[in-house]
């Protein structure tokens, strides 16, 4: 365990005794307050009353200043949790990208994991705190209830334990109405951009009726799924109450006959009410605890994958230039790829990309031209045939160092929810981070930007994304190209990067390109037709008719 992992633990451990402090404080306040107003009906001198009118202040505002410090230190620790395990999730999403991800859209996975995240951090304050209190808070109350009366001490250790079955049994149930819902939802979602994807197809199809009708059942799914989760959910908060109830009921008759003052029959009648105000919580914590452990379950399965490509015992580093104008030489001889380990999606290919070739990549869906972007990119291992970097095999070279080499551009640019000058510096090389923005300004000429540069109201200071300025399709696609531009690699690959454009606007970004390149190799992969005019040579990837 590393000193923040213990910092961690030991903030998280010291939110739970907070949590504890003010649950307890509450139920006090109640107990208390009973007695006192029990007590005073009797009229009597109004000095014996001070101690709890005194209590009952103290209680009354340790509650409120506990629970904010315990907010205070959970939150702390879990944000600096979630920071941390964002970075280490990143740096496993990297090396499985892109075979190990599956079909999934760049931006739903991203948006998953994230969120996935943020529920098994956020546990930590939705369920181990308020746990962790309420077991402690109802187990104090009981011991100190069982020092006034032994019999009421009992059944409220009793209710203690009831609940807590209570909480066994609705996770259980919980977490299986979380499954069933998520596979419900993950059908409306099929079902959904079945409609909105292939909308042509299904009317040339005349398939619009049953298409509607698989949507409407598939809503119906859902509505049915989450029917029973909430139903589960107040079955719980039911239970709760009733227990509390009928525990309230059980002191109220064992009190009858003690040979106590009635202001203290009156306390131990209230206690059980009191407890409600640590069991209320669980219900929230209960449904917490279903999805994050989900949410865990999914992150495990998507980050335990190992890597498509990794180094070598063998591969050790060469001097290999990462700046444009150096040049580098990739050469594939008879090479061949697959992403399943099965089924040949690209190959045999041969292919010499000498130093500032222009080369274009055609041929029609699932010939393997994004197959063969990944395999000169390093991102998938080859399955037969060699891949050479000046001469030099890839597999004695590490991995990351091959990659240093190329800038991928493709259909999906991702713009972060930040200002325009981040977007662009996280593509700087390292030792070039500090670049100055004239250099920022000269790329986005180069990309074909500068009239929208200078349309935007805070030039590199405005915002995109999410909260910022939306970008169209030849914008993002002209960004990535700055990107491209600004990493200084001496290969880039661009995998459709115009595909969603209109001809003109496609045209005008990949001459910007060819343009710009200044020594460096550009390979460019589209199905489309395109003018051949601007490229050194061709390599279409049709399969071969007999």
């Amino acid at each position: 365990m590393n000193g923040s992992q213990w910092w961690e633990r030991r903030s998280l451990a010291l939110a739970a005794l907070l949590g504890a402090g003010a649950t307890t404080a509450g139920i006090a306040l109640t107990a208390t307050s009973g007695w006192l107003v029990v007590r005073a009906s009797e009229q009597p001198a109004v000095l014996s009353l001070l101690t709890a009118v005194v209590a009952v202040r103290a209680f009354g505002i340790a509650r409120p200043v506990l629970r904010y410090a315990e907010r205070l230190r959970s939150h702390d620790a879990s944000l600096r949790d979630l920071a941390e395990r964002r970075a280490q999730a990143y740096a496993r999403l990297v090396p499985l990208t892109p075979a190990r991800l599956g079909r999934r859209r760049r931006a739903d996975l991203l948006g998953g994991v994230v969120d996935d995240l943020g529920e098994v951090v956020e546990a930590q304050v939705r369920v181990t705190v308020p746990v962790t209190a309420a077991a402690a808070a109802g187990v104090l109350t009981a011991l100190l209830t069982a020092l006034l009366a032994p019999s009421v001490g009992l059944v409220v250790a009793g209710l203690v334990l009831a609940t807590a079955v209570v909480g066994l049994l609705a996770r259980r149930a919980e977490s299986a109405a979380q499954g069933d819902l998520l596979e419900r939802r993950a059908e409306l979602l099929a079902s959904s951009q079945l409609v909105t994807a292939q909308a042509g197809q299904v009317r040339a199809a005349a398939a619009g009726p049953a298409v509607l009708a698989r949507v409407d059942g598939a809503q119906r799914a859902v509505e049915r799924a989450t029917g029973r989760q909430s139903r589960g959910r107040a079955a719980t908060a039911a239970a709760i109450l009733l227990l509390v109830a009928a525990t309230t009921v059980a002191a109220a008759v064992l009190t009858r006959d003690l040979s106590v003052p009635i202001a203290v029959k009156g306390l131990l009648v209230l206690t059980p009410v009191a407890v409600v105000e640590a069991f209320q919580p669980l219900v929230e914590a209960v449904r917490a605890s279903a999805r994050a452990r989900a949410a865990a379950a999914r992150l495990d399965r998507l980050l335990v994958q190992e890597p498509a490509v990794s180094d070598s015992p063998h591969s050790r580093t060469r001097a290999l230039s990462t700046h444009g104008t150096s040049g580098i030489r990739l050469r594939l001889t008879d090479a061949r790829a697959s992403w399943d380990g099965v089924a040949t999606a690209v190959g045999p290919v041969d292919l010499d990309l000498e130093p500032g070739t222009r080369l274009l990549v055609t041929g029609p869906n699932g010939a393997g031209k994004s197959t063969l972007l990944a395999l000169l990119g390093r991102q998938l291992e080859l399955s037969g045939g060699r891949y050479t970097v000046d001469g030099t095999d890839v597999r004695d070279l590490p991995v990351e160092e091959v990659r240093a080499l190329v800038a991928v551009v493709d259909d999906e640019p991702h713009v972060f929810a930040s200002t325009l000058r981040e977007n662009l510096r996280l593509a700087l090389p390292i030792d070039d981070s500090q670049s100055g923005d004239p250099e920022l300004v000269t790329t986005l000429r180069r990309a074909g930007l500068s009239g929208w540069l200078g349309s935007l109201p805070d030039g590199l200071d405005s915002r995109l994304g999410a909260g910022g300025r939306g970008l169209s399709g030849g914008e993002r696609a002209r960004l990535a190209v700055a990107r491209a531009l600004l990493s200084g690699r001496p290969v880039l690959l661009l995998d459709e990067p115009v595909a969603h454009l209109d001809h003109a606007t496609a045209t005008a970004v990949l001459a910007d390109v060819l343009g710009d390149a200044h020594g460096r190799s550009v390979v460019v992969v589209s199905h489309t037709p395109l003018s051949v005019d601007s490229y050194d040579r061709v390599l279409d990837l049709s399969p071969v008719r007999a």
